[in-house]
């Protein structure tokens, strides 16, 4: 006992000792980006740089490595144009980068949603949507986070509820836009970064709201981290293992999803909440955060994905039952779930002329409409002759007539199981003061084309269709 205590007495002199880092130097960092990140000098790398000292670093390794291979480096720079002197900061960085013969881009953005986001998450999303805008297809984008950043993340996601994909912190190298998002300094603590920035008489940017205690991560940086590593040294070290560790398992739950996705999920990639129900919670939640997230949307929170889960074991008391968050909603229609993204609402009175060469945006929706050349199937040509041709919504009362009787349209909907928010935003097609055409689905007669006929075909798909 008495020897355990002496050693938790022992001072920071001697833990290092204890604990040698890794040292940053070229040969460390080629190492990472070719072994570890099994990057070529093919792949040109494109450095976000902000000009403090993490990116700076970085941006000096990766210049001077170009004289023992041919990478290809350019740098970025985003400026938030949150601080009084930004605009000099960004002088600065194109400077430094004209000596190390770096080409740099610089752009200013707009930082949206502070109130709603928090100042940090509102200037990562704007600085990120503009680096993905801006690298090229095939490049690798390099980001200067380190294992202290690491380690600072994973403590603030635990801190914040976070799940295993939140716990896994930052990946060493992933997707990004067109190209890939690299993190080569991950293996290497600041302090290593400083070392080196000592050695080569580095000088960079000090950012004052770095020491603004009021952001989350400031605050666990200047007030809580260095008790953590007075008391454990390799804290950085091991709580980057442990985000490692989480990443796997976010991997293995990942698997596990698809595999389920692919017996739950129909052809249009609703959840058959039948299907559902075969499957444990665990698993019931584990799937449809899988679903959302491959649907291209940001996995809702806790609260949001347990009222989601419910929609699955209760029958509606409504028509359809709906669950939103930011950017996305789920919505119960008989024994699906449907997932789409958020959009505003559409006026029930809108109408417009249209067209039909060309394409036709449905506001309030992520649906576009257009025509296609056709014979025997469609709207038969002959009968816009002279007429003008108008796209509205349903305002109720609409009738089409099909294989010789009259049908209300509101049962035509039902019957073919299109959900009540579907139907709301389907566009319907006049042909002068007559209803001609609804969305893709039926033409009304006396507008059908027979055999042989020449006609129009109408298509209603996806506004981010290739």
């Amino acid at each position: 006992m008495e020897n355990s205590k002496k050693n938790d007495r022992s001072g920071p002199v001697s833990t290092q000792r204890l604990y040698p880092r890794r040292r940053f130097t070229l040969d460390a960092l080629a190492e990472v980006l070719s072994a570890e990140l099994r990057l070529t000098p093919d792949s040109p790398l494109y450095l976000a740089y902000s000009g403090g000292l993490d990116s700076h670093v970085l941006l000096h390794a990766l210049a001077h490595l170009r004289e023992h291979a041919a990478w290809q480096l350019t740098a970025f720079h985003i400026d938030h144009g949150l601080q009084p002197n930004s605009a000099e900061w960004a002088r600065r960085c194109a400077a430094v980068c004209a000596a190390l013969d770096v080409p740099c881009h610089s752009e200013r953005v707009v930082v949206r949603d502070v109130g709603s986001r928090g100042l940090e998450d509102a200037a990562r999303r704007a600085r990120y949507a503009a680096l993905a805008l801006k690298l090229p297809p095939g490049a690798v984008l390099l980001t200067a986070h380190h294992q202290n950043d690491q380690a600072e993340t994973l403590l603030l996601q635990l801190l914040r509820g976070a799940g295993v994909a939140g716990l896994a912190a930052m990946p060493a190298l992933a997707d990004f836009a067109r190209g890939r998002l690299a993190r080569p300094l991950l293996g290497f603590e600041r302090r290593a970064l400083a070392d080196y920035a000592a050695e080569q008489k580095l000088q960079w940017i000090e950012d004052s709201s770095n020491r603004d205690e009021g952001m989350a991560r400031n605050f666990l940086r200047h007030r809580i981290w260095p008790t953590i590593v007075e008391r454990w040294p390799q804290a950085a070290e091991r709580l980057a293992l442990a985000a490692r560790h989480q990443a796997d398992a976010a991997s293995l739950l990942h698997e596990l999803g698809d595999i389920d996705l692919a017996t739950v999920a129909d052809a249009q990639g609703d959840l058959c909440i039948t299907a559902l129900k075969q499957l444990s919670s665990e698993r019931q939640a584990n799937v449809v955060r899988r679903w959302i997230r491959t649907g291209g949307m940001t996995t809702p929170g806790e609260r949001v994905l347990r009222e989601i889960l419910t929609r699955v074991g209760t029958d509606p008391q409504t028509r359809y039952a709906v669950v939103g968050w930011r950017g996305g909603e789920v919505r119960r229609y008989r024994d699906r779930l449907v997932l789409a993204r958020s959009v505003p609402s559409i006026a029930a009175d809108w109408e417009v002329t249209w067209d039909p060469t060309t394409v036709l945006e449905i506001p309030g929706t992520d649906w576009r409409l257009r025509s296609e050349t056709t014979t025997g199937r469609g709207l038969v040509r002959s009968r816009l002759a002279g007429n003008v041709m108008r796209v509205r919504l349903r305002r109720g009362g609409e009738r089409c007539r099909l294989r010789g009787h009259t049908h209300k349209l509101k049962k035509l909907l039902q019957e073919a199981g299109v959900p009540p928010w579907e139907r709301a935003r389907l566009p319907l097609i006049y042909v002068g003061e007559n209803l001609a055409a609804i969305g893709d689905r039926w033409i009304c007669e006396p507008y059908a084309a027979l055999p042989e006929e020449p006609a129009i075909a109408f298509v209603l798909e996806r506004s981010d269709a290739r």
